[in-house]
């Protein structure tokens, strides 16, 4: 099944260009390890899932790109064509020449109704192309005004186009500090607003990410595209061709469906954590050798800690003792800083993949008390490394990961509405106070939910 992939934003359109790229590196990339066969099953799966093809033979990305400003999507466009091994579609892309001003309402209230049509008959058309539809994956940054605002009234019109559609939104989560001074109003409209429409969101924090490039990839001057590559890297690990747990010898077709399936138990809970091991600079990996023991130890470890990345884990959290004779209410006695989980996706790929013991991930006090662990707990494989990696592993986590930004986020919008500070900028655009007391609402009712697992 295909995907169709929906760039919003400034944001949206330079990670999208770094996915193709990283997914077209992957399987152009020479892999020894692998019989021909097998190398030809997982090109077909990804061009099926990620591109389509032109008179000239190269590989088209199914995508739509949109963004207010012409600069970005001229840019996305042409360094793509450049790079000879993949392109976009000349057509499928949608731009102005004014921008969001940084501000929610005027991207959703005033340039999606506006542009909704011409928007959507983009996303039709590219719909179309695909032979079997597997859903959409819209790329969007949660701060700025077109990606959040225009990209949250996108959501909205594709879950009525296309109601039995699978749709997640990757959502990149603000720096803490210095980005804009009414992003924390953007953030908590964007999300109480996908959380209506998305099936799940998969949330990558640009503080966390800007550590890996400081202390994995060992960065001195660190730029948007060293940030863009990071997540591109990490978003290519889950979604390259991989055999689930009962799709036999065949590689999955449906990616999406299969994800919402293992991590998406209960509409309340949509907030998806992605963790990659290892990663390090590029002229490293032939003087490193990893060890599948030692992969996955680490790996639960920033689990159960909430350790976004191998620096820096504490090794002092450990999962809650379940004792048989007391009730399963083990959240009353869960240790400080323990990350309960609602389900884990891991993802192996490369040598010996096969014979990897993942037994400690289906430990009962890692998930939520009316979880059977047996259930919240898949495992996808393949034996074909990934992008120079002999061995490499990614965890999918829908767990209490994302409370204490979030908490922060709602916490400091508040306190701003409550001075009715800049409130009238969003007003002027349609989108009144009620709106703002619903999203609080709603976002308040997710932390209530995460919190009590």
């Amino acid at each position: 099944m295909s995907i169709v992939t929906v760039q919003l934003g400034q944001c949206g359109n330079q990670i999208g260009h770094e996915v193709f790229n990283t997914i077209c590196g992957d399987v152009l990339g020479t892999h020894g390890l692998c019989s021909k066969k097998e190398n030809e099953s997982y090109h077909d799966a990804c061009k099926e899932r990620f591109f389509s093809e032109d008179k000239s033979e190269v590989p088209v990305a199914r995508a739509v790109l949109v963004d207010m400003e012409p600069k970005v999507i001229s840019q996305t466009l042409s360094t793509a064509a450049r790079s000879g091994s993949w392109k976009y579609n000349d057509r499928s892309h949608f731009c102005q020449k004014q921008g969001s001003g940084n501000n929610w309402a005027n991207g959703y209230s005033v340039h999606g109704p506006r542009h909704k049509e011409v928007i959507m008959n983009l996303v039709q058309k590219e719909a179309e192309k695909c032979d079997r539809l597997g859903g959409f994956f819209t790329i969007m940054s949660m701060a700025g005004g077109t990606g959040s605002g225009l990209g949250a009234f996108v959501t909205q019109c594709l879950r009525d186009a296309f109601p039995s559609s699978f749709i997640l939104n990757h959502v990149i989560w603000p720096y803490g500090t210095g980005e804009v001074i009414v992003q924390n109003y953007n953030s908590v409209l964007t999300l109480s607003h996908l959380y209506q429409s998305s099936d799940a969101l998969l949330v990558h924090e640009n503080d966390v990410i800007h550590k890996i490039c400081a202390q994995r990839m060992n960065i001195k001057q660190i730029s948007f595209r060293d940030v863009n590559q990071v997540i591109a890297h990490q978003l290519g690990s889950v979604f390259q061709p991989t055999y689930t747990a009962g799709g036999g010898s065949h590689y999955s077709r449906n990616p999406l469906g299969d994800l919402m399936e293992s991590l998406v138990p209960h509409p309340e809970f949509k907030m998806l954590g992605l963790r990659n091991i290892p990663q390090m600079p590029e002229n490293s990996l032939a003087y490193s050798t990893f060890h599948w023991p030692g992969l996955i130890k680490h790996l639960r470890q920033m689990l159960i800690a909430n350790a976004k990345m191998e620096e820096g884990i504490d090794w002092q959290v450990r999962p809650p003792h379940l004792s048989s004779s007391v009730p399963s209410t083990h959240s009353t006695n869960k240790p400080l800083h323990f990350n309960t989980s609602i389900a884990n996706l891991v993802v192996l790929r490369g040598k010996d993949v096969h014979s990897v013991d993942i037994g400690s991930f289906q430990d009962p006090s890692l998930y939520a008390c009316w979880l059977n662990p047996q259930e919240a707990f898949n495992a996808w494989k393949t034996p074909r490394a990934f992008n120079k990696y002999e061995k490499s592993t990614s965890l999918v986590s829908n767990s209490q990961f994302l409370l204490k930004p979030l908490d922060n986020v709602v916490g400091k919008a508040w306190n701003m509405f409550a001075s009715k500070a800049y409130v009238h900028q969003y007003t002027k655009f349609g989108i009144e106070e009620e709106d703002f007391l619903d999203s609080f609402t709603a976002l308040e009712q997710v932390i209530s939910s995460y919190t009590n697992l």
